[in-house]
């Protein structure tokens, strides 16, 4: 079982999904009865998630910045060590009307949760998923955000579009930053089941990280900021990329201690 560390919480997880219940009324209900549709689809998800189907999907959702986000197959499941970007923006915020662009948005897990904290500013989040667009879109609406303006393309392209040249006060993303060979080595359920193109950025897993660190300067204001979620590891692949440009790059840890999230602000 050693890729089920918790089974009995997760076992918990799902029947509470197949309940519609929550914590509360599970411990305060012992004598709880399910349907016999409700029995089927219990162990139907039981079934799958032995299979190697990532939790979050079968229940649909996943909690990012104690809001619960709706997560659909093929999007990118939200970590919680990607909260250290939310963190960042809102510790670095002026708390005025900023322009502030999420890039790869996915489920909108980074975008969502900062327009809660930061109702000011006008957020702008970019995919070239469709799949994961529609993800966001329905996160935004359930937490009844309308301050977010959501665009289709690649890295800089809608950027481009909206011609945002000198107007970002804040450029955040978490990339794909996987290495082919860490991808090999990564758990089945990540390697089956999640979108390879939002985790693995090339050979060295930098490629992507690259391209963000160059190509934000033309599009950050002068003293805006960037902020990057990086690997384990991967520090000392990243600083050059500051070299020229920028200042004041800095690097917050995660729980584990892994510096995984990289500021820098524009000269």
């Amino acid at each position: 079982m050693k890729d089920f560390p918790n089974p009995s919480l997760e076992a918990k997880i799902l029947l509470l999904n197949v309940a519609s219940i929550g914590e509360e009324q599970f411990l305060s209900s012992p004598d709880l009865q399910l349907s016999r549709k409700q029995e089927r689809d219990y162990f139907q998800l039981i079934a799958q998630r032995l299979a190697g189907f990532p939790i979050a999907y079968l229940t649909g959702t996943k909690e990012f910045w104690s809001i619960l986000f709706r997560v659909l197959p093929g999007v990118l499941i939200p970590r919680p060590e990607t909260e250290l970007i939310v963190e960042k923006v809102v510790e670095l915020s002026s708390q005025n009307q900023e322009t502030i662009v999420d890039i790869g948005t996915g489920c909108g897990n980074i975008a969502v949760s900062i327009a809660k904290e930061l109702p000011q500013a006008q957020i702008i989040a970019t995919d070239i998923s469709q799949r994961a667009l529609k993800a966001a879109r329905l996160n935004a609406s359930e937490q009844k955000i309308n301050h977010i303006l959501f665009a289709r393309g690649n890295l800089f392209s809608p950027l481009q579009k909206l011609n945002l040249k000198r107007k970002c006060d804040f450029i955040v993303s978490n990339p794909p930053y996987v290495s082919e060979e860490e991808w090999i080595e990564l758990p089945r359920e990540i390697r089956y089941h999640e979108p390879k193109k939002a985790l693995v950025a090339g050979e060295t897993g930098l490629e992507v990280l690259h391209k963000i660190i160059q190509g934000s300067l033309p599009f950050l204001k002068p003293k805006g900021f960037l902020v990057l979620e990086i690997g384990a590891g991967q520090r000392e692949g990243v600083d050059p990329f500051f070299n020229s440009g920028w200042q004041r790059v800095a690097y917050s840890k995660d729980h584990s201690g892994i510096s995984r999230v990289v500021t820098a602000q524009k000269n």
